[in-house]
């Protein structure tokens, strides 16, 4: 049996649907017959009107069919003219795509196994923690510093941050803590001293200096304006300009003891031989 082509078909609707011509050729006879039956009694009646009320819906008619045919899917065209069985091809798509579906997992698998790869070598030559990173992360004074402080447990709390700072001397929340805490404490000279160790390791949020409750004491300390001034500094006392070897002399009035103290200040290098022998010669008259 000679297969049947679905745009042939849909050709024979277009032009000569109207007989029935593509039913014929699909094998419908008993559907192309009223094609035939309708077409005849429209050329062949006598009656006018009914030729213009029929010709226009038969056209339509041919016209629908044709588009059908002409959008129908080939595998459905076949399975309903050409007596092929769809199942098969149903079969054959589900196992394509159970094949494609297995090839993406396996593909997915292998770029899982790649990333892991990748990490696990990252992590190998990643550098280690530094001591004062390993300390930060196993430190449970300063929590429960934290946790004391809003307890209103100063004085405990002040004891779990100096733990705090023997694990990590420079962390600077902790000094700042240990700032307020002695601050509602009403001890101004710690206080003061955690506080400027804080800002000088890089705590730079002055206007919480000026505005936390819990430094309202240090405030109203009368150096807290020269703190303030000194970038919240402790000032420091200006080095002293006497010299050593003056300050050597002038302590011991015996005169053997500043001999002593001559000869050291030479063997360390701090006195030449010249102004050693001009200091013996007035120590000796």
């Amino acid at each position: 049996m000679r297969k049947k082509d679905k745009n042939f078909a849909g050709v024979l609707a277009l032009f000569f649907g109207w007989l029935g011509v593509h039913r014929y050729y699909l094998g419908q006879h008993r559907k192309g017959l009223p094609y035939t039956l309708v077409a005849g009694f429209i050329y062949v009646g006598r009656f006018g009107f009914l030729k213009l009320l029929w010709m226009p819906v038969v056209l339509l008619i041919c016209l629908i069919d044709a588009i059908t045919l002409f959008s129908m899917d080939q595998k459905r065209f076949d399975e309903k003219y050409n007596s092929v069985p769809l199942t098969n091809n149903i079969q054959e798509t589900d196992f394509e795509r159970h094949q494609h579906r297995q090839e993406r997992h396996q593909q997915q698998r292998h770029e899982r196994q790649q990333r892991h790869e990748a990490r696990r070598k990252r992590r190998d030559v990643k550098k280690p923690s530094s001591p004062k990173r390993a300390a930060r992360r196993h430190n449970p004074h300063k929590k429960s510093g934290v946790t004391k402080f809003n307890d209103f447990d100063y004085l405990g709390a002040i004891e779990d941050f100096k733990k705090s700072l023997e694990i990590v001397p420079g962390d600077i929340a902790t000094h700042f803590n240990l700032a307020c805490t002695y601050s509602l404490t009403e001890n101004a000279e710690k206080s003061f001293y955690h506080l400027d160790n804080a800002v000088k390791l890089g705590f730079r949020d002055f206007q919480k200096i000026k505005e936390h409750h819990a430094l309202a004491y240090l405030r109203i300390q009368d150096g807290f304006d020269d703190f303030e001034e000194n970038s919240f500094r402790m000032p420091h006392p200006a080095p002293s300009s006497e010299k050593p070897e003056d300050d050597l002399l002038n302590t011991q009035p015996d005169l053997l003891d500043q001999l002593n103290k001559l000869g050291e200040l030479r063997k360390n290098g701090l006195l030449t031989e010249v102004e050693f022998e001009q200091q013996k010669k007035k120590l000796l008259g």
